[in-house]
C-alpha cells in the first residue's frame, strides 16, 4: 500500500491543482479572525482590514476577515466529494474595541457559510483544552455585574457536502480494515473532548534567527488523527487548506491516507521535514498505544462478567462487535520526497498483546 502527500505553497483561495469532487475529507484550523496574532496576515490580504482595525471598527474588520476565509471555503465546496465531510477547528475571539470588551463568534460565521452553500451541519464537538490557570475570570472579579465568562473551549465544526451520506460499498476491504474499536467510538463520538491538550503555539526556525510567525495555529496530532479515523477510510484524500506545520499531513501519513496541503509560508517546510524524520517511530507508537489500550479495555470488560463474542482476524485479541473484526493498522515501511511531494509505503503493523501498556502521550 502506498500514499501520496502533496504540499502547495500558495494561497488556498485558488486550489486549481485539485480536481473538483475528489477530496474525501477536509481537516483544518484557519487563522482566527479578530485574534491579534493574525491581524497582520489578514491585513496583508485586504488593506481595508488594517484600516478598519486602526479606526477601531471591529465589526467591519470581523466581516472582512471572514470574507477572506470564505474564498477558501468556496474552493472547499468545489473540491469535496458529495457526502464528503469538512472538519474545521475554530475558536471564537474576545477583544476590546473602543473600550468595549466583546465576543466575535467565528464559529457562527463559518457555520452560516456552509449552511448557505449546500452543506448539512452535523453535531459539532466542543474541544475543551485542559488548563492550569488559577484565574478563570475577566472583568471585576468577585463584584457583579461586570465580570465576563472565560473562553475555555474551541469548536470542531462538522459539515457534510449534500444531503446524502458518502457511498461506499458495504463489503469494501478498505472500509472493514479502517474500523475503530467499540470503546474508541464511545469516546471519539462524544460532543465534548477533554483528553486532548493544545499544541505549543511558539514556532521558530532551526537557527532561531527568524520567526516564521509569531505563533502557529497548529493543533496536536491527536486531533486530526482522530478525525481522520472517524470520517475516512484507507486510501482516502485528506485536504488541509491552512497547512501550517503540516500536522494534518503527518496524521494522514500515519493513518495510511493521502493528503494535500496548502500554505502561504514555504519556510514551514523546514519544521515539517524535521517532524517527518520521526514519522516511522511515531506511527508505531500510536498504533501500539491504540492496540494495548484495547487489550486493557477487554480485560476490564471481562472482569465485569460481560460476554465477548468476536475475535480480530489480523490480531490475537477479542472484540465487542462484528464490525471490528477486520481492523488492521499499518506501519510505515519507508518514505521518499521529490519536489514537496512525499510517497509513503506501508506494511502490516505487528503487535504483541502480552506487552504492558506504557502510559505516555502520543507525541514523543
Amino acid at each position: 500500500m502506498e500514499t501520496t502527500h502533496k504540499i502547495f505553497f500558495k494561497n488556498s483561495s485558488d486550489m486549481r491543482e485539485v480536481e473538483s469532487d475528489t477530496v474525501d475529507l477536509l481537516i483544518t484550523s484557519p487563522p482566527y479572525p479578530m485574534i491579534e496574532m493574525w491581524d497582520s496576515l489578514f491585513s496583508s490580504l485586504n488593506e481595508e482590514i488594517g484600516k478598519a482595525l486602526k479606526e477601531e471598527k471591529g465589526k467591519k474588520a470581523f466581516n472582512l476577515m471572514h470574507y477572506e476565509l470564505d474564498k477558501v471555503w468556496k474552493e472547499t465546496v468545489r473540491v469535496l466529494k458529495l457526502g464528503g465531510i469538512a472538519c474545521i477547528n475554530i475558536g471564537d475571539a474576545t477583544r476590546t474595541i473602543n473600550k468595549n470588551f466583546q465576543l466575535f463568534p467565528n464559529h457562527v460565521k463559518i457555520a452560516n457559510f456552509f449552511q448557505e452553500n449546500g452543506f448539512i451541519e452535523l453535531p459539532c464537538i466542543l474541544w475543551k483544552k485542559p488548563t492550569n490557570s488559577p484565574t478563570k475570570f475577566l472583568g471585576s472579579g468577585m463584584l457583579p455585574p461586570n465580570a465576563y465568562v472565560t473562553l475555555e473551549h474551541e469548536y470542531i465544526l462538522l459539515f457534510r457536502k449534500g444531503e446524502n451520506k458518502r457511498k461506499i460499498p458495504p463489503k469494501s476491504e478498505y472500509r472493514s480494515k479502517s474500523a475503530y474499536f467499540w470503546e474508541e467510538r464511545n469516546k471519539w463520538f462524544s460532543d465534548v473532548w477533554v483528553d486532548i491538550r493544545g499544541a505549543s503555539q511558539s514556532l521558530n526556525n532551526d537557527n532561531n534567527k527568524k520567526k516564521l510567525r509569531k505563533r502557529s495555529a497548529a493543533f496536536p496530532i491527536e486531533l486530526p488523527y482522530r478525525l481522520i479515523n472517524m470520517f475516512s477510510i484507507y486510501g482516502d484524500i485528506i485536504l488541509d487548506p491552512f497547512w501550517g506545520t503540516g500536522t494534518t499531513s503527518l496524521a494522514a501519513m500515519i493513518s495510511a491516507r493521502n493528503s494535500i496541503g496548502y500554505e502561504i509560508d514555504s519556510e514551514f517546510m523546514v519544521s515539517f521535514k524535521k517532524s517527518i524524520r520521526k514519522i516511522k517511530k511515531l506511527a508505531d507508537l500510536i498504533n501500539e498505544k491504540r492496540l494495548l489500550q484495547h487489550v486493557e479495555f477487554i480485560k476490564r470488560y471481562k472482569k465485569q462478567d460481560k460476554d465477548v463474542k468476536y475475535k480480530a482476524i489480523n490480531y490475537k485479541f477479542p472484540l465487542i462487535t462484528k464490525q471490528e473484526i477486520g481492523i488492521l493498522l499499518y506501519s510505515i515501511k519507508k518514505y521518499s520526497e521529490i519536489n514537496n511531494e512525499f510517497h509513503v509505503d506501508y506494511e502490516k503493523f505487528e503487535f504483541e498483546p502480552k506487552r504492558k501498556l506504557v502510559q505516555s502521550r502520543l507525541i514523543p
